[in-house]
């Protein structure tokens, strides 16, 4: 029997409820949680499972920890659920969405110093206007975050995308409808940071030459030893040693406050690390442009209310924070 024919015969067989199962379990990583936020049994969800998995042919998740594990099959199959699910909601209550009732899980990629900056004011707006939604951020790890857009990994994405922005302008400037939308959220300045007892801490501010001549840690996204600090600095004809590279702004200050390393965080996120007291910041020895901080988002999610109502709650939470 052609294989296409088997899987005709496997989707006639679906209940589409188990769907609805599925994405949940997908975006807690946990049966407990997902039977709490659908209002069934625990049993139930596992029960939902089993069928889905009978009509897939695939064990889909597997006990970890003290959650789950999707397989390589679930994390595929899930964009597309997610996608057809939103859309079918959209489809049969166009434009309804009202955050009091609302049980909607939006998936947010960010770095941790944007989440640090966001999310206290976000769960102040959840608990006050929207008890039933619930936030699900993930590690961003990319200066380019349109694949997990495209692939509904996440629903939006929040950070310094520099290539991508300049991308999405000549676009525009083409006239042409870009795949992505973007709204500007706050911008900042990043400081040098280094621990207290750092022999450049005693100096009232850093030149340029003992500043290029010191170690340094970089906050690398790709791994890559070269950032904007790196290629401003080059512009200039000079060079750093970057001697280690991390992915999260809160593990560069851990490591700095116990190290002769230098780094460049955020301005705002050095007393967000608990850290400020170990900690000394001084301003670069070079210019270096503004970073702006962008939402960044695939437009077909642009007319959702529900997207609508998200955006402005992230523009909100960084105006609160200043």
């Amino acid at each position: 029997m052609p294989d296409s024919f088997n899987k005709l015969i496997n989707f006639r067989q679906l209940d589409l409820n188990l769907l609805r199962v599925f994405d949940e379990v997908m975006s807690e990583r946990n049966l407990t949680r997902a039977a709490d936020n659908l209002a069934m049994t625990q049993p139930a969800v596992s029960n939902a499972l089993r069928r889905l998995r009978s009509v897939l042919q695939d064990d889909l998740v597997k006990r970890s920890g003290y959650g789950i594990e999707p397989t390589a099959k679930a994390v595929a199959l899930w964009p597309s659920v997610r996608s057809a699910l939103a859309l079918l909601r959209e489809s049969i209550a166009p434009g309804a969405f009202d955050p009091a009732s609302a049980g909607d899980t939006f998936m947010l990629a960010m770095s941790d110093a944007t989440a640090a900056k966001l999310m206290p004011a976000v769960v102040h707006t959840l608990n006050s206007e929207a008890p039933g939604l619930s936030v699900r951020v993930l590690p961003l790890t990319t200066r380019d975050p349109r694949p997990l857009l495209e692939s509904r990994e996440a629903d939006m994405a929040i950070g310094h995308f520099p290539g991508v922005m300049a991308e999405l302008a000549a676009v525009h400037l083409q006239e042409a409808r870009p795949s992505y939308d973007s709204q500007r959220l706050y911008s900042g300045r990043y400081v040098v940071v280094m621990r207290r007892e750092h022999p450049m801490a005693k100096q009232p501010g850093l030149n340029l030459d003992g500043y290029c001549n010191a170690r340094h840690l970089l906050v690398s996204f790709s791994g890559r030893p070269f950032g904007f600090v790196d290629e401003a600095l080059r512009m200039l004809g000079h060079q750093r040693r970057v001697v280690m590279t991390v992915n999260q702004f809160f593990t560069a200050g851990r490591v700095v406050a116990s190290s002769d390393l230098l780094t460049v965080l955020p301005a705002h996120f050095v007393e967000t690390t608990g850290m400020g007291r170990a900690l000394v910041v001084r301003e670069l020895p070079l210019k270096v442009p503004e970073v702006h901080v962008d939402a960044l988002w695939h437009s077909h999610s642009s007319q959702s209310p529900a997207h609508q109502w998200l955006l402005k709650t992230m523009a909100r939470s960084a105006q609160a924070q200043g």
